[in-house]
């Protein structure tokens, strides 16, 4: 039994669950009808929450990675209308599960468009800006996948990591493959394909509204929701026009630290008593240097490459926040177990990389990524003390396109938006001694 996550929602009674679980499986595997299992409802259950079927699906099924595509949610919901609020929760225009809402409504306005347009032969001018329109959307799922779900996972609701993420990239590789057919003006398989996108984008909805953000504004503080917009901002929205500066946001949203501010202060007046250096401003010692936490910040944000760091508990522990980054990134990924951070589909290889890495059988593992005008290269590497204990991984990426791109040597200063003459190239440095 999950005590976790009973531990973050208002009421739970573990008798009323069982009967939930029970007319559920009995009506879905059709041993009553529709009427008998409404029937049941009002006699055994009542009233019910949207967060009462996710602690069900949470604590009292068997995961299976496919369970969120496979589920029918169309069903459900007739079974137990009336007996549960599926109205929307009443949040503030700025709250972060109100642009999740706000998205999910052009969606559906855009998947109006397709069920009327397929019925008629497919002409592509009519469909080109719609499918386009439509592949904005992912951007939604990715907000969620770093930013929602692992909230849900510290408090022990990880159902949406390991299930509905199956489903959210499913949609949107039909999103894109519908693109891919239009381009290559295979109207049937076009067709067919924006079928399924219809049905299981408005599936995937569904569930969404139904289940996860009703079961999210219960099991999420306004605090904590606080501190989310930041990371929304800076993984970006679709259709909305939201401009907020992330890093100012990032400061006004920041957890308050004042009750530890006494302690704080203690503790670094003990560490420069015995000649470590804490404030902002002192210098640290870097092994090759020194150098105060503000410019250690200011390298980071300014690197050329995106580097994670993943522990040897395999927790996330850092990112480098980029302007250029390759992959969102939120700072709710930090403390989030790595294995929750990428799509089950992959999970193997993750789990692979850093068991090769850690035994000392490998030290680096290398993937990239080639797609039309765009060439991302990964590089893990096994972090290890001077000792030799394994102490983590690094993850370096970098969008190498532009790199790839050069050719010949380039030895005069030449700028990127000048067009005149480059000046002649700066000298060799000395020889070290």
């Amino acid at each position: 039994m999950n005590d976790k996550m009973k531990q973050f929602l208002p009421s739970v009674d573990l008798e009323k669950m069982k009967a939930i679980l029970d007319i559920e499986e009995r009506f879905v595997t059709g041993k009553i009808t529709l009427e008998q299992g409404r029937e049941e409802v009002a006699r055994r259950v009542g009233s019910l929450r949207p967060y009462h079927l996710a602690f069900i699906e949470q604590t009292m099924t068997e995961h299976t990675d496919d369970e969120c595509i496979r589920e029918n949610m169309a069903q459900k919901i007739k079974l137990f209308e009336g007996f549960m609020d599926y109205s929307r929760p009443q949040l503030p225009a700025d709250h972060p599960i109100t642009h999740y809402y706000e998205e999910n409504d052009e969606l559906k306005r855009l998947l109006l468009q397709v069920e009327d347009l397929v019925q008629y032969p497919v002409i592509k001018n009519q469909w080109i800006d719609l499918i386009e329109r439509i592949n904005e959307y992912p951007v939604h799922y990715k907000r969620k996948q770093n930013q929602l779900y692992p909230v849900l996972e510290q408090k022990g609701f990880d159902r949406p990591t390991t299930t509905m993420w199956t489903f959210d990239d499913m949609v949107r590789d039909l999103m894109r493959e519908t693109r891919r057919l239009l381009d290559a003006g295979d109207d049937d398989a076009f067709v067919a394909e924006c079928q399924k996108l219809v049905y299981y984008g408005r599936d995937l909805m569904d569930k969404e509204e139904t289940i996860l953000y009703p079961t999210s504004c219960a099991m999420i503080s306004e605090e904590e929701f606080a501190q989310m917009k930041a990371g929304d901002h800076e993984i970006g929205y679709a259709y909305l026009n939201i401009a907020v500066d992330h890093r100012k946001a990032a400061a006004e949203t920041a957890a308050p630290a004042a009750p530890a501010e006494g302690f704080a202060a203690d503790l670094a007046q003990l560490l420069s008593k015995y000649g470590y250096s804490t404030g902002a401003n002192e210098k640290l010692d870097v092994t090759t240097g020194k150098l105060t936490l503000e410019q250690i910040n200011l390298i980071y944000r300014h690197m050329p490459v995106d580097l994670s760091f993943v522990d040897e508990n395999e927790l996330v522990c850092f990112y480098t926040d980029t302007d250029h980054r390759v992959f969102p990134r939120s700072r709710n990924v930090i403390g989030r177990e790595v294995m929750n951070c990428h799509p089950r589909k992959s999970a193997h290889v993750v789990k692979e990389v850093i068991e090769k890495l850690r035994s000392g059988e490998q030290d680096k593992a290398e993937f990239w990524i080639e797609k039309p005008d765009l060439f991302i290269y990964i590089l893990y590497v096994a972090v290890r003390d001077e000792n030799g204990r394994f102490r983590g991984v690094l993850e370096m990426m970098q969008d190498c396109t532009h790199i790839r791109s050069l050719k010949g040597s380039r030895t005069l200063l030449k700028w990127a938006d000048e067009a005149g003459v480059p000046a002649e190239s700066p000298s060799a440095p000395a020889a070290s001694p």
